[in-house]
């Protein structure tokens, strides 16, 4: 049975109560304050990514740094604004030095987000980032699938950078722009429900991508790049840094 706007709200109150006193993962001793996420109860589209930043973590606010100004930007662009939208991310506190999300931690805040999901029932969700993407694709390249909506069920997703990944890498930004220059138009597709339901074509086995086994550590593979960071590592390979 679907909540109306005021039962959303107090479910989505309630959910952010127990985010803030979480203990179920390492990452809650290393917290400022966690970060539910935030937007409309009623929001008929979603933006997932990754993890808070600094600043997210400061301010209990999900892209608030350097990425979510351009976040902003990219909603300003097609009409939106983050009060009617809803923002979150897999995982809830910040991991140290900004480092990739690990799958235990992922794991263990699935149910936070699983819970705001089916308070707010979004139309579309727009997956920002690598570990988002993988959610829903796991295996997948976001530079194979970026910007293409697929039913995943009762809901269209749209796989899509990270906002960070323009700021290590300027040819990305016509590309996330783009990106979201489609959104309106297929939105407005979807709410009157002339979206094709189309599934994702096999994965090539050189370009699959196998998902990180528990207890595996994403740090020890790729360097970081989250909101305060303005430049990509030294050394690092821009088509396989994190956010991308």
């Amino acid at each position: 049975m679907s909540m109306d706007a005021a039962e959303t709200q107090a479910a989505l109150a309630a959910i952010a109560r127990t985010v803030s006193t979480c203990r179920d993962c390492a990452l809650a001793s290393g917290r400022t304050h966690a970060v539910p996420g935030e937007g409309a109860a009623d929001a008929e589209i979603m933006f997932i990514g990754e993890g808070p930043g600094f600043y997210e973590d400061q301010q209990g606010r999900p892209f608030v740094g350097a990425s979510g100004k351009f976040l902003d930007e990219l909603l300003c662009s097609i009409g939106l604004d983050r009060k009617r939208v809803f923002i979150a991310n897999v995982v809830k506190c910040r991991p140290p030095q900004n480092r990739d999300p690990q799958p235990d931690e992922i794991e263990a805040c699935a149910k936070h987000l699983d819970a705001q999901l089916a308070a707010i029932a979004p139309k579309v969700i727009v997956t920002l980032g690598r570990h988002s993407m993988q959610r829903y694709f796991p295996g997948e390249s976001i530079g194979r699938v970026h910007g293409q909506p697929r039913r995943k069920g009762d809901v269209v997703v749209v796989p899509m950078y990270h906002p960070a990944a323009a700021l290590h890498q300027a040819s990305l930004r016509k590309v996330i722009e783009a990106d979201f220059a489609r959104l309106p138009n297929f939105l407005s597709k979807v709410v009157g429900g002339d979206v094709e339901a189309r599934p994702l074509a096999p994965v090539p086995a050189h370009l699959k991508r196998e998902p990180l086994a528990a207890g595996t550590s994403p740090a020890a593979k790729r360097p970081t790049a989250r909101d305060e960071d303005t430049s990509a590592p030294a050394g690092a390979d821009p088509q396989q840094m994190r956010l991308l």
